[in-house]
């Protein structure tokens, strides 16, 4: 009786022990995936200081690996400082990312942590058309990328030979149209004079809707519609002192 759940015991455990080790590795690399998504956001988004027509030139790719590398994937105790780099040593490494040896599934951080950003334009028919007419560049939609590869875990199958690759984007509208005041609005959306390059056709529909001025008003309080007027929003001189 002892010797058969001492068999059932063994035969258990061989089935449980792998789930041990497989569910907090699986953890692990889920919180990998989840830095690395957050890394793509900051590369992205700086675009948004860095980009074109700003006064600061683009950050290069590999400089921003490295920001990537030791502000993301390396230890959460990490200080912000410019041209710090992540060492491949454990002072430097996130403790939590290690198998169930204690290997470090980002064993080189420049072999295993990568980063990229691009630029690219509008595609979308109708974007393209609206931009170009209020003035807007088109060529804005800038791309953070971050590429993970996480180590194998010898002798854990299927780990052991997985080669998982983990990748995130984050993309972001840089140089966008920004108005000065209501005027400015008003000026971007008809684009005087109306011309064949203004996104809206105010020209032609107040053309089009010019004889209905000569109608008569048979209702009281009846007006007509105003093709072409644009009102912003006006922010009382009160709130603005």
């Amino acid at each position: 009786m002892y010797g058969q759940s001492t068999v059932e015991f063994l035969v258990l455990a061989l089935v449980l022990l792998p789930l041990f080790l497989i569910v907090p590795l699986l953890g692990k690399q889920l919180d990998i995936a989840q830095t690395a998504a957050s890394a793509s956001r900051y590369v992205a988004f700086e675009g948004t200081v860095r980009h074109g027509s700003s006064l600061q030139t683009w950050t290069a790719d590999a400089q921003l690996a490295d920001e990537v590398r030791r502000r993301f994937f390396s230890t959460s105790s990490a200080a912000v400082k410019s041209g710090d780099v992540a060492g491949d040593f454990a002072a430097h490494r996130n403790p939590l990312w290690t198998d169930h040896r204690g290997d470090a599934l980002l064993p080189s951080f420049a072999a295993n942590v990568g980063a990229a950003s691009r630029r690219t334009a509008l595609t979308q028919p109708a974007a393209a058309v609206f931009a170009a007419g209020m003035g807007m560049d088109t060529h804005n939609l800038h791309t953070g990328s971050v590429r993970i590869k996480v180590a194998d875990v010898a002798g854990l199958a299927p780990f052991d030979a997985l080669g998982l690759s983990i990748e995130r984007h984050t993309t972001v509208l840089v140089d966008p149209w920004s108005a000065s005041g209501p005027e400015a609005v008003q000026a971007a959306l008809r684009r005087e004079p109306v011309s064949l390059a203004s996104p809206f056709p105010f020209g032609m529909l107040e053309a089009a809707t010019a004889p209905l001025r000569l109608i008569p008003r048979v209702l009281e309080g009846a007006q007509l519609p105003e093709i072409g007027r644009v009102e912003p929003d006006r922010v009382p001189a009160d709130r603005i002192r």
